[in-house]
């Protein structure tokens, strides 16, 4: 299998999943290698000919720009920038995401505009290729001058200190260098700045997330043309004509799906005697489809992201110009990370909705979806456990984005809070996996007491997804076949 190169192509967030599927290894392109190596070579000319103070490469860092620093002492204000900004705490940043923050600090690095030496991007390349994941916490970033404190702590196994998550275990960077032949790197002048500057704690947040929650819509939407059908739902509420004169391309796109869901269902055709549907079912199209083109808005500005160089100062060697600014703000992650956990939240909460009805005993189901109810509960508290993972989103789905503190005596004074906003997102979308499971596993139970078939698509799926979770008869232990039902959706 060949290598993925990494040669300053613009990268989907499809590429990214398609990629870490893959298990593929990665390389750099020549083109790559030539814009970082020109671009170091650049500012090491830079540093050895000018006087004039540069910030962070010459200078402290945050209020203590002002301070120079001598030529012999760069490299070491480098390498004390990455020791004193590593102070994360709280629980560790899942390993997927660490790997995630690896490729797109690659990525970042190699379009040349960061002035870090060849061999400090080869050696990130190495941590993905072989599985070194270094041991960063969520705690720490403010989402403004870059993830700092995240970043430190990748940037701290380059020059062999910190720790490691290697071969299923958590071993220090100096057993890591050892075990695998490495020698730390010595950090040259801005090197620290940029390993430590950037959004990547925050976009490999919300590309996991995203990609994540792609692959969810696709199920909560089969779940939802399931529930449909188990609640003895009308089609009339997607009609086409119906969209069209309110053309929101989310509302149109779900409708359709739903339609082409249930196009063959037995079920759907048959004589109804109720005239309309509640809201669960019949805005559908309204809700989902908000929720969608919320997603998709969010795509677009991820995939800028993390496409951008989003480290300081800017280094553009044909311009002859090193520029101290903002990209590593991380406002347009932070507003889309909360507005995706809200968007989240709420095809959640329609979901659990969902459930209620059907264990609610209606349209010719039993109470709780069981045989002799009384003296069986069924799927009364798969319902509640639903409502309780809704409730938590609600209070997850509060902006982060709309705080601000103070930080680094003044100069750092409006931050984006975006790190907070990601670890709550992360949170919101596990548990969007969760009630979607249970949605799917209550419309598979609805279904099996309707003597008519559901289409045939849904019908094959409910059978593939029997031969793991069977038919609750009556009051068993729940809890394994809500995990089993989440491992179902997340294999499929």
């Amino acid at each position: 299998m060949s290598n993925f190169v990494i040669n300053k192509q613009r990268l989907t967030l499809e590429d990214i999943s398609t990629l870490i599927e893959s298990k593929k290894l990665i390389e750099l392109g020549e083109e790559a290698k030539k814009a970082i190596v020109d671009c170091r070579n650049y500012l090491d000319k830079k540093v050895e000919e000018t006087e004039v103070p540069i910030y962070g490469i010459n200078t402290g860092f945050g209020s203590l720009c002002d301070t120079e620093i001598s030529k012999q002492d760069l490299a070491q204000l480098q390498t004390n920038l990455v020791r004193s900004h590593a102070c994360g705490m709280g629980d560790e940043v899942p390993q997927e995401i660490v790997k995630l923050m690896i490729l797109l600090k690659i990525i970042g690095l190699s379009q040349g505009h960061s002035g870090v030496q060849l061999k400090t991007v080869e050696r990130l390349v190495d941590f993905y290729n072989a599985d070194v994941m270094p041991v960063i916490y969520q705690l720490g970033s403010l989402g403004a001058s870059g993830d700092l404190a995240p970043l430190a702590h990748l940037a701290l196994v380059l020059i062999g200190e910190g720790e490691v998550n290697y071969d299923g275990k958590r071993i220090d960077a100096k057993t890591l260098h050892k075990q695998l032949g490495w020698e730390p790197i010595e950090l040259k002048s801005k090197e620290g700045l940029a390993l430590l500057n950037g959004t990547q704690f925050m976009s490999a947040y919300a590309t996991y997330c995203l990609n994540k929650s792609s692959h969810l819509f696709k199920w909560n939407l089969l779940s939802a043309a399931a529930s449909i059908d188990g609640f003895d739902g009308r089609i009339e509420a997607f009609d086409e004509d119906v969209h069209k004169v309110r053309p929101h391309n989310g509302q149109i796109r779900v409708s359709k799906a739903i339609r082409e869901l249930l196009k063959d269902s037995e079920l759907i055709k048959r004589k109804k005697i109720h005239v309309q549907d509640p809201y669960c079912l019949r805005c559908i199209p309204q809700v989902h489809g908000a929720s969608y083109d919320a997603i998709s808005y969010a795509k677009q500005v991820v995939e800028t992201e993390i496409n951008s160089v989003t480290d300081n100062p800017t280094i553009f060697e044909e311009g002859d110009k090193i520029i101290s600014a903002g990209n590593f703000h991380g406002q347009p992650l932070a507003l889309v990370l909360d507005f995706l956990a809200i968007a989240i939240a709420e095809l959640c909460s329609i979901s659990e909705r969902r459930v209620y009805k059907l264990v609610s005993g209606q349209r010719g189901l039993p109470n709780f979806l069981v045989s002799s109810p009384g003296l069986n509960s069924g799927f009364m508290i798969v319902q509640y456990t639903a409502a309780s993972a809704v409730s938590q989103n609600k209070q997850l789905a509060s902006p982060a984005s709309v705080d601000s503190i103070d930080s680094s005596n003044g100069q750092e004074d409006h931050v984006s809070m975006g790190a907070n906003a990601a670890t709550k997102l992360y949170r919101v979308v596990q548990n969007y996996e969760r009630i979607v499971a249970i949605e799917w596993m209550t419309a598979c139970q609805a279904l099996d007491f309707r003597n008519e078939k559901s289409s045939s698509q849904l019908e094959e799926l409910k059978s593939k997804y029997r031969s793991k979770v069977a038919f609750v008869v009556e009051d068993i232990t729940f809890y394994p076949l809500i995990e089993k039902s989440i491992q179902f959706i997340r294999e499929n």
